[in-house]
């Protein structure tokens, strides 16, 4: 028997490695497999270069576990290791014999998995001793034991074993007895081993018979060792594409479609990205994309290798060009990731638009819930928006889908206002916009709905993009004002404004935000009262709420209304009417009591003009504060007066009241009064 010191820099190795290698213990299982996976595939290429002479046989690697006894063992029947192997690549921490191998076979080797030479040693995070038992597949080879309890001292014996391969025995310590459950062992094997490239057995195949199960005599191999996305694309029907992501995905609905990636220059990367069906009322996932080197699992965390925008689909990508850290468990960056993630958006932006371009009929169908991954690409990628313009699609009310181009051309006749800009009028919500939506159709303008997650941010962008644009919600204004072709309008006396003004705001809900009340002289046929949504403010509010900004600038501010009044529709006139024949005297004298109170303010002002302030005696600086005082108290009577007048007035309050229902802030006792009061009207 010899005896020796693991060749480690520090006594504290062991502690280190048992927390901080992994971040998740249990990755051994993966490591262990993918260093006999390792050997395995070591001996095949031996055999290919002609080294190995003899038979190959059943390469299978079989994991087994002893509840007695507290071990897993993970057997192979690969190249074994010599007694100097033995001491080099598992007393030497880090010297990896995967990286030696490669370096000498490099043109020749299968898919080698290790590159670090630490793998082995993640091993000792859930055991107290670990056992290797190998013998090598060069001639005249002897059987080894070697014995390790978790410090840097190991022991080295001859042992009997006859088959050349390697055994390792983990004899599991008292704080991770959950890996001797079997269901716990088939779950991570499932989960990192299950498209590893040769065949891994865990236990015997089980069989129901008279309504008992019991095992047979076969091996149970927990994976595929020729996974779809390692096949030829043109060897693969859909259904199998459909069958593999449902094995992925369980209880998804069937996907959209999908991207086989197969690249051999300048790296090698295969993989499948299916588009998943996802609604906008749902809650969009990232992390549904499972990143494997050479077959073996890495992490569903692919932020770099996959753009952004892509990590909303599903699937799997394999390399051995990509960089991962020492523990295998994440992504380094280099220049090769950056490579892989262009190439990935270019192939599904190729996809995309060999779609649109051979079935646009089925494009268009599908478009409602591709557009989320299409908009998400063009907001965060700037290449990939250059190369989706030429597909993109918007919708409008009828349903029906055009490229930007041809939607520019549909609307360029009717929405082009006064100064040359293309108005593009859109709802965000054909129900509750129904009545703007068919007013604004009604003058012969075409309407788009942008209700998708996404759309607050795409419109800003589309504004940047597109030419002299601009994009207006079918609330932003009444449908006379959407779209301004010319100056020809007639002006509203300030007075009649001023009442108008007055009459509705004492009707307006407490906390209803804040109103500014225009008064245009329209069409009769229009609305007498019309409530317009600022589309600045809404914009920023909307973008403020998507962005989670409750605590921004904007997301702080009122919600802010425009209530538009009809000066020209028959029942305003009525309330005009009304107001002139009880107050229309009082306003007269007091709007005249206000008018000379401002003209000798005015002509106080003028004299001082071209006086510094410490100029102007301290009698006219008290006259002029004494002007103030009377005309806001001037103001102050004639507005409670019109108010008082307004509290009576019904038909103001019932069109007040209509004006928010259609905007659907009429709530509570307010609705409740209102129906009330509708009842009265029409008995």
């Amino acid at each position: 028997m010899q005896k020796g010191t693991i060749n480690v820099t520090t006594e504290n190795i062991f502690p280190i490695i048992k927390k901080f290698l992994y971040s998740d213990h249990d990755i051994f299982l993966r490591e262990i497999v993918s260093n006999a996976t390792d050997a395995t595939q070591k001996l095949s290429t031996l055999a290919s270069v002609g080294e190995f002479k003899g038979e190959l046989g059943d390469n299978t690697i079989v994991v087994s576990l002893d509840k007695d006894k507290k071990t897993i063992t993970i057997s192979d029947k690969g190249i074994g290791m010599t007694e100097e192997e033995l001491k080099k690549y598992i007393t030497e921490i880090a010297f990896s014999s995967a990286q030696e191998f490669l370096d000498k076979y490099k043109d020749k080797a299968q898919s080698i998995i290790g590159h670090f030479g630490l793998g082995f040693y993640s091993a000792f995070m859930v055991s107290k001793k670990v056992e290797v038992i190998t013998r090598s597949w060069k001639d005249g080879s002897k059987g080894l034991h070697w014995t390790c309890e978790g410090d840097p001292s190991y022991t080295l014996e001859e042992s009997d074993k006859s088959e050349r391969g390697t055994d390792i025995v983990l004899h599991i310590d008292d704080e991770s007895v959950e890996f001797l459950n079997e269901n716990r062992i088939n779950e991570l094997l499932k989960k990192y081993c299950r498209f590893l490239p040769v065949p891994i057995a865990f236990g015997k195949e089980k069989s129901w018979k008279d309504g008992k199960e019991s095992e047979t005599d076969k091996l149970n191999i927990i994976n595929d060792t020729n996974p779809l996305w390692n096949r030829n694309p043109n060897d693969i029907k859909e259904e199998e594409y459909i069958k593999f992501y449902h094995e992925l995905h369980p209880m998804q609905e069937d996907p959209l479609f999908w991207i086989h990636l197969f690249v051999d220059y300048p790296f090698k990367l295969t993989g499948i990205l299916y588009f998943p069906r996802v609604k906008n009322s749902i809650e969009l996932q990232k992390n549904k994309i499972r990143l494997f080197c050479n077959q073996v699992y890495v992490t569903d965390s692919v932020e770099g290798i996959v753009p952004d925008f892509l990590t909303l689909l599903h699937g799997v990508i394999d390399s051995p060009d990509i960089p991962l850290n020492i523990s295998r468990s994440y992504l380094q960056s280099d220049s090769n990731v950056k490579k892989i993630s262009s190439h990935i958006s270019k192939k599904v932006a190729d996809k995309l638009q060999e779609l649109f371009k051979n079935n646009r009929s089925d494009f268009d169908s599908k478009w409602d819930e591709l557009k989320v991954f299409i908009q998400y690409g063009m907001i965060t990628d700037e290449k990939f928006y250059e190369r989706a313009e030429k597909f993109a699609l918007l919708k409008n009310t009828d349903s029906k889908y055009f490229t930007f181009e041809d939607y520019a051309n549909l609307i360029k006749p009717s929405q082009t206002d006064k100064n040359n800009q293309l108005i593009y009028l859109y709802t965000t919500n054909l129900i509750e916009q129904y009545s703007k939506t068919e007013a604004a159709k009604a003058k012969g303008y075409d309407v788009l709905v942008m209700d998708g997650h996404l759309d607050a941010h795409f419109i800003n962008q589309l504004e940047q993009k597109f030419k002299d644009s601009r994009f207006m919600r079918v609330d932003a204004e009444i449908a006379d004002k959407l779209i301004v072709h010319n100056d020809d309008q007639e002006h509203v006396d300030q007075t009649l404004s001023h009442t108008l003004d007055q009459i509705f705001k004492t009707h307006l809900p407490e906390k209803s935000g804040h109103f500014l009340v225009q008064c245009e002289a329209l069409s009769e046929q229009s609305d007498p009262l019309t409530i317009t949504h600022s589309e600045f403010m809404r914009r920023m509010k909307d973008m403020s709420a998507l962005s989670g900004g409750d605590a921004s600038f904007y997301g702080k501010l009122p919600d802010s209304y425009n209530l538009i009044v009809n000066t020209n529709h028959p029942i305003i006139k009525r309330i005009i009417k009304e107001s002139d024949e009880k107050i229309g005297k009082h306003i007269e004298i007091k709007n005249a009591e206000i008018k000379a109170l401002e003209t000798e303010k005015s002509s106080l002002l003028s004299s001082q003009k071209d006086k510094n302030a410490d100029e102007i005696p301290v009698i006219e600086k008290d006259k002029q504060k004494d002007l103030e005082s009377k005309i806001n108290t001037k103001e102050q009577e004639l507005n409670n007066h019109i108010k008082e007048f307004s509290k009576d007035n019904h038909i103001a309050k019932q069109l007040m009241d209509i004006a928010l229902l259609t905007n659907n802030m009429l709530k509570g006792e307010d609705l409740n009064l209102f129906i009330k009061r509708s009842l009265q009207l029409i008995k």
